[in-house]
């Protein structure tokens, strides 16, 4: 399923990069196209996206551009991520780090299907700070995907161009920035989305 970075995923220009996926095998084509109704459906109500990864992980909340909490509809380019992860937030995100949505593509036909999201780190809509709410810089992408190909349903998240963000207002978010950051790449991300991308594939409700 390589192929399904091309598109979404941008090149890894600068700073680090990841790669997580996780894959479930059904028995049938048809049995993977019903699993991956139901896996695409968990994938696009973002704001339980902790339920599937379990409640140690990072707690994510969809918003509209100005930073509303949304309920009744899907992702749409230019919502937010308000992210709430374990540990100090930003004083400039108002405690919570934020990602803008800046990419949704989503295919569909016999043989395979996708849907994919892709954020970038962003200033916080609810208040007039101009500097970057999150840990990483706004040159980082992270793309969300969920495909399925034959009898295979895939999920996967990409980090592309992860560098902390020093550009902070304040010395405390510049050094918190960098210390969380720094685990970030260290490993604590990608374990943040092994639980994401393995529990949207749990075969349970």
């Amino acid at each position: 399923m390589e192929e399904q970075k091309e598109g979404i995923v941008p090149d890894n220009e600068a700073g680090f990069q990841t790669n997580t996926e996780s894959v479930a095998e059904l028995n049938s084509t048809e049995e993977a196209k019903s699993f991956f109704s139901t896996v695409r459906e968990r994938f696009l109500n973002v704001s339980n996206w902790q339920h599937w990864a379990g409640k140690a992980t990072a707690d994510f909340k969809l918003t509209d551009e100005k930073g509303n909490l949304i309920v009744d509809r899907t992702p749409q380019k230019g919502d937010h991520f308000k992210i709430d992860i374990p540990g100090p937030g930003p004083a400039t995100g108002d405690g919570y780090d934020w990602v803008q949505i800046e990419e949704i593509q989503e295919t569909s036909n016999d043989n395979d299907e996708s849907v994919c999201i892709r954020v970038r780190p962003a200033t916080n809509p609810t208040n007039d700070h101009d500097d970057v709410a999150h840990f990483f810089s706004d040159d980082a992408t992270s793309s969300f995907v969920v495909k399925r190909e034959g009898n295979k349903v895939m999920t996967a998240v990409y980090g592309r161009n992860e560098k902390p963000n020093t550009k902070a207002e304040t010395i405390l978010d510049k050094a918190r920035n960098t210390a969380i950051a720094s685990g970030a790449i260290s490993g604590l991300s990608k374990l943040q989305w092994k639980s994401l991308v393995d529990g949207l594939l749990k075969r349970e409700i």
